[in-house]
């Protein structure tokens, strides 16, 4: 029987509309959820239940007087454990800020509050959000909602993990190189990785900078789109991040749905020799065959973006070298290890090898832009393999090639941050283990709201497919599932950092 918590977002706004759906009731069904998955999965690291229900009785009392507050009036919504929470313990995912509980509200929290979100809690995440795999000391690591033994990716892991199961019908995330959509191409669900400057980020260390994104994840585009549209509304805490250019959110409410025999769809399984296992590389073929069937004209693309990997690499490390300077010292030896590698880096990099690198960027990017000449959209693998267990910080090889750091399997995503261009992660079935497949659409700088009408196109063609229409996650299995993740991957943290 389909429980409140497994509407869409969409839908669950439309009945609280119509009176047909209590606040309360949601929030409790949400609550109610995450008691029952969240032994297994630990996605939910701190739940507000109390504030939350306080918050929902509120939003039922303004319903029933015929006021509502904005566009997720009554909307439980999981905020990623990165971004500060007013009265509510926020811990970035380390011991060093255990229990440290922020008078404010980050901006993207504020901007959901203010559109009658209610905050139901906050999603685990890798320490200080760096890496690939949801895992760390202080919580232990998330298991994948469809095997919870495997990882869900990451960074934004719990926020995926929690969408996909019902504890919130939307979450917050952020994206560095591949956080939104590593996790939302493990676990299912969809997560947007938008034009840089679209969602204000006033506590961004470095100006002008495609890094330290933040987005939306949820089950569906148009829950995204309703996401996306509070969380990228210009107000007065806005101005703050000087990346934030003029826009008019509410275009992404009216985005529309293009038709996939319309589209031209530009594919590369690998951006011209990028590492990605022959298992991705067939499922990937798979679906461009479907989509073809669908109607849409499929075009292979001679699109080289390889160089990106070394790119990335250093300017990753000129961003770590901004962000930690000021708190390096004062991190013992077991933090997190992906931090102190790149930082490491970012110390042994000098200024011409950055100027190299920034140089290539735009080299990178005029390549990737001058497709869109051609193609209305590119397709490409979500992520270069299927998820492996949580124990492991990353893959150690992939087809039998040794994966060199935590950064080496993620050239799928991590390129695409270089160029900067908008990115949705679109969940594609399941693959043939039964685990889920995602991949990721890019569209032009600035053409976000397109991007999602064509994602939407897509998304309803994979919904007509017996073979790449994705069930929910099984509740029951999940629940008989013992795969310990908290304790068991405390102590694999814990061994990571040595």
């Amino acid at each position: 029987m389909t429980e409140p918590c497994d509407l869409n977002a969409v839908d669950a706004r439309s009945a609280i509309s119509a009176r047909q759906l209590s606040p309360v009731e949601l929030t409790k069904s949400c609550l109610e959820r995450i008691d029952k998955l969240n032994p297994t999965l630990n996605a939910m690291v701190t739940v507000a239940a109390e504030s939350a229900l306080e918050d929902a009785r509120r939003a039922e009392h303004a319903s029933a007087n015929g006021r509502e507050e904005g566009l997720l009036h009554g909307l439980p919504v999981a905020i990623k454990d990165l971004q500060a929470t007013k009265g509510i313990v926020t811990t970035y995912g380390t011991s060093f800020y255990s229990d440290h509980v922020p008078t404010e509200d980050a901006g993207i929290v504020a901007r959901i509050r203010a559109a009658g979100g209610i905050v139901i809690g906050k999603t685990n995440i890798p320490e200080m959000s760096i890496g690939a795999n949801t895992i760390n000391r202080l919580f232990g690591a998330t298991g994948n909602p469809y095997a919870p033994e495997l990882t869900c990716g990451g960074s934004s892991g719990g926020s995926a993990v929690a969408v996909a199961t019902g504890m919130a019908p939307l979450a917050t995330g952020s994206d560095h190189g591949g956080s939104l959509r590593i996790p939302a191409c493990f676990s299912g669900v969809v997560g947007h990785r938008a034009t840089p400057g679209t969602v204000p980020h006033e506590s961004r260390t470095i100006t002008q900078t495609n890094y330290s994104l933040q987005g939306p994840m949820a089950r569906t585009i148009d829950d995204v789109a309703l996401l996306l549209a509070v969380i990228s509304t210009r107000d007065r805490g806005s101005r703050r991040d000087p990346m934030s250019f003029p826009l008019d959110s509410s275009s992404f409410l009216e985005m529309g749905t293009s038709s996939i025999d319309t589209l031209r769809i530009g594919v590369t399984p690998d951006f011209g020799g990028l590492l990605v296992s022959k298992h991705v590389r067939k499922e990937f073929e798979d679906r461009v065959a479907y989509l073809g069937e669908c109607g849409a004209e499929i075009i292979e693309l001679s699109l080289d973006l390889t160089e990106a990997v070394e790119v990335d690499w250093q300017l990753r490390a000129d961003i770590f070298a901004t962000q930690y300077h000021r708190d390096i010292d004062g991190f013992d030896e077991s933090f997190n290890p992906n931090v102190f590698r790149t930082y490491e880096t970012a110390l042994s990099t000098t200024v011409l090898e950055i100027a190299r690198a920034r140089r290539k960027q735009i080299d990178l990017f005029q390549t990737l832009d001058a497709v869109f000449d051609d193609v209305d959209l590119v397709i490409c693998p979500g992520v270069s393999v299927p998820p492996f267990p949580w124990s492991s910080l990353h893959p150690d090889e992939i087809d039998g090639e040794k994966v060199d750091n935590y950064m080496a399997w993620l050239g799928l995503t991590s390129c695409l941050t270089v160029v900067g261009h908008p990115v949705t992660a679109l969940p594609a079935g399941l693959d043939s283990a039964g685990l889920p497949f995602g991949i990721q659409c890019i569209a032009p700088m600035y053409q976000d709201v397109a991007l999602l009408a064509m994602g939407k196109a897509i998304e309803n063609g994979f919904a007509l497919s017996d073979k790449y229409f994705a069930p929910r996650p099984d509740h029951e299995a999940i629940e008989l599932s013992d795969p310990k993740c908290q304790e068991l991957g405390k102590a694999a943290a814990i061994a990571a950092a040595r």
